[in-house]
């Protein structure tokens, strides 16, 4: 019985330094992070549900404090935040980056070249993806962890959109980068505006449109009680949101952080991308009983913008790093037989 005692006492003993060398040597993980979706939108929700994710994942280790609706700079703003210290990460996305480069509009949004969220995912991570996109963000000491794709965006306007005709002289809340070439091509009269100002601009009658989100986001941002024509499926835009950290700051991570946020990233992809697509239809049913106007284009009018847009690829990939990515995306796309 004693011999009995003494084992059980030093099996627990062992037990408890096992544990105390295992909490002294945990490493930690504190990140200040940025989206310009509010915790209200069903991707502020999902922004949510990453930051818990993670956090359990790593046992804690992993602590992120978010900051949503762009509160602590402007939407355009919060990479050179997280660049220069102000944040560690940016969880917005890379196409308000194109002043700097405009290889970053294909770190962000093709406008009509992938058809759906997984083909673009599939590029991130069975074509080299976060190797060529890395080749870009480095160079500006940020590290692209993860993308997530809420699925193909649907215009907001308070004037039909039927048809590219209707774009004549539409003015419009327009991202910066290539959506504001691609829709003056095709007569429109874009207005580049932070994202959390299209309400406003909207309601008073500056813009009688928006380039915002998809179908259910619009709603989070209450654009459908003011406009009452959308088109959709949407068809225009499918911007990735990413989220790309300083480099010092991911350098610095243990190994298993690293993946833990990577997993993370992808397992958001996964689920972002499903729930917009259930809930994007549920909407649809929504704002038509609500005497919200839906417009399908036709296949031909989708062409004359999709040739617009490819047009508009080739125009604005000025740089080595800009036509690099293209000719990656556009080489990926052919391999699946999603462009000819």
């Amino acid at each position: 019985m004693k011999l009995f005692k003494t084992a059980a006492t030093l099996a627990v003993a062992a037990a408890l330094t096992a544990t105390t060398a295992l909490t002294a040597t945990a490493e930690t993980t504190s990140l200040r992070i940025q989206t310009h979706f509010s915790p209200e939108t069903l991707s502020g929700k999902m922004a949510k549900k990453f930051v818990d994710d993670v956090q359990t994942m790593s046992n804690g280790e992993i602590q992120i404090e978010m900051f949503y609706s762009s509160s602590v700079v402007k939407s355009v703003e919060t990479f050179d935040a997280a660049a220069t210290g102000i944040l560690d990460c940016d969880m917005t996305g890379g196409a308000y980056q194109t002043g700097k480069n405009p290889a970053f509009q294909f770190a962000g949004d093709l406008m009509g070249g992938y058809q759906n969220p997984y083909q673009q995912m599939a590029w991130l991570l069975h074509g080299d993806g976060r190797a060529a996109l890395n080749g870009l963000y480095n160079g500006y000491d940020m590290e692209f962890i993860g993308w997530w794709i809420p699925g193909p965006e649907s215009l907001a306007s308070t004037k039909p959109i039927r048809s590219v005709g209707d774009f004549k002289d539409w003015k419009f809340r327009s991202p910066p980068g290539l959506a504001t070439k691609v829709f003056a091509n095709l007569g429109a009269s874009p207005i580049v505006m932070d994202f959390n100002e299209i309400f406003t601009a909207l309601e008073t009658g500056i813009i009688d449109g928006a380039d915002a989100a998809n179908l259910t986001n619009n709603v989070g941002l209450g654009l459908y009680d003011i406009a009452e024509h959308t088109n959709f499926p949407g068809f225009h835009s499918m911007p990735a949101d990413h989220l790309a950290c300083r480099k010092d700051v991911w350098d610095a991570m243990p190994a298993h952080h690293k993946k833990i946020m990577e997993v993370g990233m992808d397992s958001l992809a996964l689920h972002n991308a499903t729930k917009n697509e259930v809930q994007n239809a549920q909407t649809a049913k929504d704002l038509r009983a609500k005497g919200v106007n839906l417009y399908e284009w036709t296949p031909e009018d989708l062409q004359v913008y999709r040739d617009a847009v490819q047009k508009g690829w080739t125009e604005f990939a000025t740089t080595p790093e800009a036509k690099a990515l293209l000719e990656s995306h556009i080489a990926f796309l052919k391999d699946m037989g999603a462009m000819k």
